[in-house]
């Protein structure tokens, strides 16, 4: 059963992702109840999270089930698997190290190519679910100035560059900010015209006051963190009236904000909407490699 649905799913996605020269997709996103994993495969590599132990109503090992369906479709060794438990997260968990292998390659998307390591943390340094709206930045952004604020390891600001912008990624961490350095001289983006701040995004926002505006924004907060470079916690649906003004005030006055972010059941304040153009873009952003509708929500923000 569930072997014929990976082969299904692929057999579906497999001439596009070969047209599009998309290396990193997802192949299984817990189409089956009883199959509670999602399946993302990078190149010869599959990265599998697991959400439960057991088969339920046959008593079998879910990941013996899983590795065996994937071994004998695409006939790699077992070794190309790598299990993660994936779990509700809070604050910056998702960012922190699991391992310690430092082994990492090269997975292209489009354009682009982006480093990638499965190994040492719940996520792999290429939020998937981005695709589309990376794709969409790098039509649109020739001769423009990028913002990206939470900037993780810096896809959407490589993806601004090599459609032509000039770009400003902002984080608060070292590790991350090193690995949007990796990407960019991967793609062989000239640094001089693109820079890189580590910083607390929040009191970036509120101690910045210069007058420089942006033409696009992309901001991708964390749902919850508690990080102890934060000044104080900080949640997105709490938060938001904050983040977002604070934000606008950086957005040139024809320019357009993307608002993503992870919360299942976020809803807008009604006083943002009520002050700002807002159009929802969520389902055109979901990949069509995913089948999980809420995998993340996202916005334009336009001044009115």
């Amino acid at each position: 059963m569930l072997k014929n649905r990976i082969e299904k799913n692929w057999k579906k996605i497999k001439a596009w992702t070969q047209q599009q020269n998309i290396e990193a997709f997802r192949l299984y996103d817990r189409d089956i109840p009883e199959f509670q994993v999602i399946v993302d495969r990078y190149k010869d590599h599959f990265v599998i999270y697991d959400k439960t132990d057991f088969y339920i109503d046959q008593g079998k090992d879910i990941k013996s089930l899983t590795s065996k369906a994937l071994v004998e479709l695409f006939q790699v060794s077992p070794d190309l698997l790598i299990w993660k438990s994936r779990e509700r997260q809070s604050g910056l968990q998702q960012y922190e190290r699991l391992a310690e292998t430092n082994k990492n390659f090269i997975v292209r998307e489009g354009p682009a190519y982006f480093r990638v390591n499965l190994w040492d943390y719940l996520d792999t340094g290429l939020f998937l679910d981005h695709r589309p709206i990376r794709q969409k930045i790098f039509k649109q952004i020739q001769g423009k100035k990028l913002l990206n604020l939470f900037c993780y390891t810096g896809s959407i600001s490589v993806c601004a560059a090599l459609g032509g912008a000039k770009t400003t990624s902002v984080d608060m961490s070292a590790t991350y900010l090193e690995w949007a350095k990796t990407n960019f001289e991967q793609n062989q983006i000239n640094l001089n015209e693109h820079e890189l701040i580590r910083a607390d995004v929040l009191s970036w926002l509120s101690e910045d006051i210069g007058s420089t505006k942006y033409d696009c924004i992309f901001l991708d907060p964390p749902t919850f963190s508690n990080s102890k470079r934060m000044e104080q916690t900080f949640e997105v649906e709490r938060d938001q009236d904050f983040l977002l003004r604070t934000t606008m005030k950086k957005l040139d006055s024809s320019g357009i904000l993307y608002f993503s972010n992870n919360k299942r059941k976020f809803k807008l304040d009604p006083k943002i909407l009520n002050d700002f153009q807002i159009r929802d873009i969520t389902k055109e952003t979901i990949p069509r490699d995913f089948h999980d509708q809420k995998i993340h929500q996202c916005y334009e923000f336009r001044w009115k």
